[in-house]
């Protein structure tokens, strides 16, 4: 089943969910939208809208949600429940780096294979996970399930790669790139980009410093 929420509260799932888990381990049984709206800073209604939304058990006035099944409502909603391949181009640094995170399993994302323009690099193991040339990509597309490319190649090569990918019938890009990427509708392009995070931090530096 489909549910329709907006972008803004999807993007607070995965930290109810944190918080939610925390407090399971603790021994909760139930959690109220008050006490999550303290916790996030938030106002009780969209706390409470934000459940509602997801949960398949309807919360109780006074007593709140119960915590176990509303897990296991939002981890559906984001898929963690289910195993998306994703392949990886750019095996770089940061590519490297994310081919050794341990912690994609919890999300429901599985990197396959990763690929690279550098033939030198085509054959070697990264944590466990076979570099490709991009010669092999459509062929390996073809052979193989997948739904997410993530791309970790610098800006320059981007949006060349973002085209091979929507080629070889991608419909998701994770990109790590810092370009705007240019994709036909039905392609989700979810950036992330280091600048805007960077000019955050150091604007909010600068306030400090100018008191």
């Amino acid at each position: 089943m489909v549910i329709n929420i907006s972008k803004q509260a999807l993007q607070r799932m995965p930290y109810y969910l944190q918080h939610l888990k925390e407090m399971r381990d603790n021994g909760k049984l139930e959690v109220s939208a008050p006490y999550l709206a303290q916790q996030f800073e938030m106002t009780e209604i969209q706390v409470r809208k934000d459940l509602a939304a997801v949960s398949s058990v309807q919360g109780k006035p006074k007593v709140g949600f119960k915590i176990s099944p509303l897990i296991v409502d939002i981890e559906n909603l984001l898929g963690y429940k289910h195993t998306n391949k994703a392949i990886l181009i750019g095996a770089g640094s940061l590519g490297h780096a994310l081919l050794g995170y341990k912690g994609f399993d919890e999300f429901g994302i599985e990197i396959i294979a990763a690929f690279d323009a550098n033939e030198d690099k085509v054959g070697e193991d990264l944590n466990g996970k076979t570099v490709y040339s991009m010669r092999d990509l459509e062929k390996f597309c073809s052979e193989n399930p997948v739904q997410i490319g993530i791309i970790t190649v610098p800006a320059i090569a981007a949006q060349r790669v973002c085209n091979q990918l929507v080629s070889v019938g991608i419909k998701a890009i994770w990109n790590f790139a810092q370009l705007h990427l240019i994709v036909p509708n039905g392609i989700l392009v979810q950036n992330e980009n280091m600048a805007a995070s960077l000019a955050m931090l150091f604007n909010h530096l600068n306030e400090i410093e100018a008191l």
